[in-house]
């Protein structure tokens, strides 16, 4: 094979396994290589802290394709190796065991990994971050004894992991340092809610703490918090954000700010080379923004778009931004986007006792983004096709159940 013909996606997880998917399907005939650090062929990252923690899902489920589709579509999957550098004059990247690989065209799906505490204690064993298969089996082992858990952080992963170690019995304390749950994603009216919901559940929530450190001797006894406290623990669980993994990026010269910059059409100002997943920030039209997504859909959706765009057709990626969680009998989506701060009131349609509602963020009279909790029979499709409407809409008649979505979308 010619260089001319070679596509290389560095990053094989979500994003990386779809774009390769998206070329085949729209019939690229050239050699694909998918590079990825994990030994692991490419998986979902949502079962991490959902299914496959609570044991509930087989690991065969987690994969993006079947261990034979690589072979069968002639994608040379290489695992267990990383991208060192990459030669944009001369059209090639390095691995670490020193091969050089021409391309073509170059996807950039490299992903997140997890913000570590940089404070005493942080390497003590039992202290635990959760981003990979392995992360995961190594914490279902530790909590599914029961036990005392910590889990610094009420982030998605921190509400969910504490959510999972109640389903094993243990004893759960969250600890997190702004006034409410899920403060930057959700604001405080919803964070309030999730906060809610775990209290119901038996698990001790303390906001408006941050850690200070671990104690033990060799294994985490005990969390330190800014206050003076101490509470005890057997396992810790860290889930205080992710970092995107530019570096590569930026040593190519790459424009980086948040993440690896991205036009509309997930192509860096690099004109043969692409960016996708968590650690791509994109300009998405339909917000007039850049947004960086850590989410299952953005890589699932992007990873699609990116292929299609690699092969030189005409992509304008502006899917309002999605995410969804499981936590007790909580089920949510949501879908949308709002800068910190930037919306003007949040309108409830439903039940927020039962737990059975939609939940509007409004700027400017207009619904920016939404979510359902336990409404599956309309879902989130009313959120998303009120985003893209755009048109103003009166809260009371968005609060009200009797008037149909059909026509709040009709303005």
């Amino acid at each position: 094979m010619t260089t001319e013909q070679t596509f290389v996606i560095v990053g094989a997880g979500l994003a990386g396994a779809k774009a390769a998917q998206s070329l085949r399907e729209e019939g690229f005939t050239g050699r694909i290589t998918l590079i990825g650090a994990e030994a692991e062929r490419p998986y979902e990252r949502p079962p991490l802290s959902k299914g496959y923690l609570l044991g509930k899902e087989e690991k065969a489920k987690v994969y993006v394709h079947d261990e034979g589709w690589y072979g069968e579509h002639s994608v040379e999957l290489l695992t267990g190796r990383r991208v060192t550098g990459i030669d944009r004059s001369g059209h090639e990247v390095e691995l670490d065991d020193g091969r050089r690989l021409g391309y073509a065209k170059l996807l950039l799906a490299p992903g997140a990994s997890p913000r570590r505490l940089d404070v005493p204690g942080a390497d003590l064993d039992g202290v635990h971050y959760l981003r990979s298969l392995d992360d995961s089996e190594r914490l279902r082992g530790a909590v599914r004894g029961g036990g005392r858990v910590v889990v610094v952080g009420a982030g998605w992963i921190g509400l969910e992991t504490a959510a999972a170690a109640r389903g094993y019995g243990c004893e759960v304390t969250v600890v997190e340092p702004r006034p409410v749950p899920l403060q930057a994603a959700l604001g405080p009216e919803m964070g309030a809610f999730f906060a809610e919901v775990h209290r119901r559940q038996g698990v001790d929530v303390r906001l408006g703490r941050g850690v200070t450190g671990f104690r033990g001797d060799g294994r985490v006894q005990a969390v330190l918090t800014d206050d003076g406290g101490e509470i005890p623990a057997d396992v810790v669980i860290v889930g205080v954000g992710v970092r995107p993994e530019v570096e590569l990026a930026e040593r190519a010269g790459l424009a980086v700010d948040n993440g690896i910059v991205v036009d509309e059409s997930l192509r860096t100002d690099d004109p043969d080379i692409y960016a996708a997943g968590d650690a791509a920030n994109a300009f998405n039209p339909l917000y007039g923004a850049r947004i960086r997504v850590e989410h299952w859909s953005n890589a699932l959706n992007g990873g699609l778009a990116a292929g299609r765009a690699m092969l030189g057709q005409k992509v304008v990626y502006d899917r309002p931004p999605y995410f969804f969680t499981d936590q007790y009998d909580v089920g949510m989506e949501f879908s949308g986007w709002f800068a910190p701060g930037g919306y003007d009131s949040v309108v409830v349609r439903g039940d927020l006792e039962a737990r059975d509602f939609h939940a509007f963020w409004l700027a400017g009279g207009r619904v920016v983004a939404g979510m359902h909790v336990n409404r599956w029979e309309e879902g989130i499709a009313p959120v998303q096709e009120l985003i893209r409407g755009g048109a103003p809409v009166a809260p009371d008649r968005l609060a009200d159940p009797s008037v149909p979505f059909a026509d709040l979308v009709r303005g």
